[in-house]
């Protein structure tokens, strides 16, 4: 059984909203756990090829003088297939991700074998009365301490490692569920919030 607490978690900056027009990774982070416990970290800026706009500069903190000292997209991408090896994966808004590194892994001739789960779908159904369920919204509403910048792509992924922590711990306190599987997560993704215990009591 693949648990939902063995998982990589990850997070891109890039220049843009989708690979299909273009856009490129400019920093790859990620959060390796193993049973609920971190086994390893990855985190490295990547040179699109071409200069960043100055919203993008203003909104990561990624200069275009920090990207031209970083290495190609395609040599940091090797590296984090090998870091993510057949792990399964964890995003939050994790369409945006998933697009951008199939996008990246394509240029190099990879693949990824993991699945993906979006921890912010998984948490419009756990904490159903945060105030919204943005990644800071919600680490203000599980009262999680922030010591580092959002819009950063390891702070990101640490940050989405401890909500996802806390649903997993949320589920094993409401409805006896320790040790969830992966495919539980990506099931209750796609369950009506309305039908979310019913759904959990029957597991």
């Amino acid at each position: 059984m693949s648990r939902a607490d063995t998982v990589v978690v990850l997070d891109f900056e890039t220049t843009g909203l989708s690979p299909n027009l273009g856009d490129r990774a400019i920093e790859i982070g990620a959060v390796r756990i193993e049973a609920g416990e971190v086994t390893g970290r990855f985190q490295e800026l990547m040179n699109p090829g071409r200069r960043i706009d100055p919203f993008i500069e203003s909104y990561t903190g990624i200069s275009n003088a920090m990207l031209q000292e970083a290495e190609p997209c395609e040599a940091v991408m090797e590296r984090f297939s090998e870091f993510i090896g057949d792990f399964n994966l964890v995003a939050h808004n994790a369409s945006f991700d998933q697009r951008f590194l199939d996008a990246e892994l394509g240029r190099i001739a990879r693949r990824r074998s993991g699945n993906f789960v979006c921890s912010m779908l998984a948490a419009r159904r756990v904490f159903q009365d945060a105030p919204n369920h943005k990644l800071g919204s919600l680490v203000s509403y599980a009262g999680i301490p922030v010591d580092g910048t959002f819009h950063r792509a390891l702070y990101d992924s640490e940050m989405t490692v401890k909500i996802w922590l806390r649903m997993l711990d949320t589920i094993g306190d409401r409805h006896g569920i320790f040790d969830a599987p992966f495919a539980l997560m990506q099931k209750l993704c796609k369950t009506p919030k309305r039908a979310v215990d019913k759904f959990l009591r029957k597991c």
